[in-house]
């Protein structure tokens, strides 16, 4: 069992986390036509939006209920009211995503008086969709208010679609896929004759695509029809450990069963992945991914000299930091610091002694004294990693330096390989270098 390490620090002074109400804000993003609306200053939406810009390199729709120093002392009720009103009025949105910061809820607003005052006030407004996350930015991280927004998503009552579909799963997908791995993963399944319903779905709305006119709302992503249908699917699999409650929650509503896939890389991971859909479909794995699966092998069979006893730091969410150290000791190399942002209960089944929930100065003060031959973290590593003198392999949220975020694909047997091959060249050109 791995030991995790909190330290009492009063300061984050390299941060490394990444707030809840930003996670949520992504997580919302996966529902066509919605706009998420941050209550709180402006400041919070403006932090959020230039951070995700930097990151897909596209317009993000967020919007604010813009608390001012009156409104934080008086109460918010009527932001949230003229908000929504002007929403509905300029971006006519599909759904509403609503969720928190530090300041609202540190002044305590009564979100659940707040919104049923709302419904009764315009009974107009009935048909609109309004999804709350509580997401305060003084606990949890990224991924856990990504988690938050997914569980009010599958909570909330969007009425029913009657057309029942026997082949349809409900895949949740968690804050480590980037909208190509949940491209990937919808290719995979739709392989096996099922039909995906992904929650959220990244791949239609952040995946980099040309509009032919200016979208004030998201342009793709999962659909309000596709949200009525989701007590007609058949099984549910969510991708991420931090998915199991809002699978829990799918399978409370609908008595549907589930399975939880708390990583998607790597050769035993994938084939259990696989293995599932064959089961559900009654169909034989696709010849495609056979072969997949045969390329996957050789590369790990090429690879392999380069990762051996290799010594890597890794700094990243919970779930992205399971999947990412299991797959590289299966490679034979060595995790020998390890930082995450949150607590998890995943946290104790790493391949690793022990791993610290902080920031980038604890892996600073981790590699001291104990060099390495790779940091794998966010571009914010990158000082860190030029200070070391070892290179930087970028995961994680935020990556602004590096183009393609929306593409990348690192799960399945193709993202697997993909991964090995970037870190392998790395390791390859340590060697030519020395």
């Amino acid at each position: 069992m791995t030991n995790v390490i909190t330290p009492k620090k009063s300061v984050a002074v390299n941060p490394l986390k990444q707030s809840q109400p930003l996670g949520a804000a992504l997580a919302f993003l996966g529902l066509k036509g919605m706009m998420p609306l941050f209550h709180g200053s402006q400041g919070c939406t403006a932090f959020a939006k230039v951070f995700l810009v930097r990151h897909f390199r596209e317009s993000i729709p967020l919007s604010t209920t813009a608390m001012t120093e009156v409104s934080t002392i008086l109460g918010g009720e009527e932001n949230i009211e003229q908000a929504i009103l002007a929403l509905v009025d300029k971006a006519k949105p599909e759904l509403i995503g609503l969720l928190t910061t530090g300041l609202t809820e540190t002044r305590g607003d009564d979100m659940g008086r707040i919104l049923k005052s709302f419904r009764t006030n315009h009974p107009e407004l009935v048909d609109l969709p309004i999804i709350f996350a509580s997401t305060p930015d003084y606990k949890g991280s990224l991924q856990s208010g990504y988690a938050t927004a997914v569980e009010a998503i599958v909570s909330a009552d969007y009425g029913v679609n009657s057309v029942a579909d026997s082949q349809q799963v409900t895949i949740l997908a968690g804050s480590f896929l980037s909208p190509g791995d949940v491209e990937e993963i919808k290719e995979i399944v739709t392989a096996f004759g099922l039909q995906p319903l992904v929650l959220p779905d990244l791949s239609g709305s952040l995946d980099g695509h040309l509009e032919d006119d200016y979208q004030t709302v998201t342009s793709g992503g999962t659909s309000l029809t596709q949200l009525q249908s989701l007590s007609n699917s058949l099984y549910t699999l969510a991708i991420g450990e931090s998915m199991s409650p809002a699978a829990a929650i799918l399978s409370e509503r609908f008595n549907t069963d589930y399975q939880v896939f708390p990583r998607l890389a790597g050769l035993e991971a994938v084939d259990q992945f696989l293995w599932k859909l064959s089961q559900l479909s009654g169909l034989a794995v696709p010849p495609k991914y056979l072969r997949q699966r045969r390329q996957l092998q050789d590369a790990i069979l090429d690879s392999h000299f380069y990762f051996g006893r290799k010594r890597i730091a890794i700094a990243l969410e919970p779930d992205l930091l399971y999947q990412t150290s299991w797959l590289l000791q299966s490679m034979g190399a060595e995790i020998t610091a390890a930082v995450t942002t949150t607590k998890s209960t995943i946290l104790e089944d790493l391949p690793l002694e022990t791993v610290v929930i902080g920031d980038l100065e604890d892996m600073e003060n981790l590699l001291v004294d104990n060099p390495v031959d790779l940091l794998i973290t966010n571009s914010q590593g990158k000082t860190l990693s030029e200070k070391l003198q070892c290179p930087l392999y970028r995961l994680g949220y935020p990556i602004f330096d590096r183009l393609g975020n929306n593409q990348r694909c690192l799960v399945g047997y193709r993202g697997t390989m993909q991964f090995l091959f970037d870190v392998g060249n790395l390791f390859l050109e340590l060697e030519v270098n020395h």
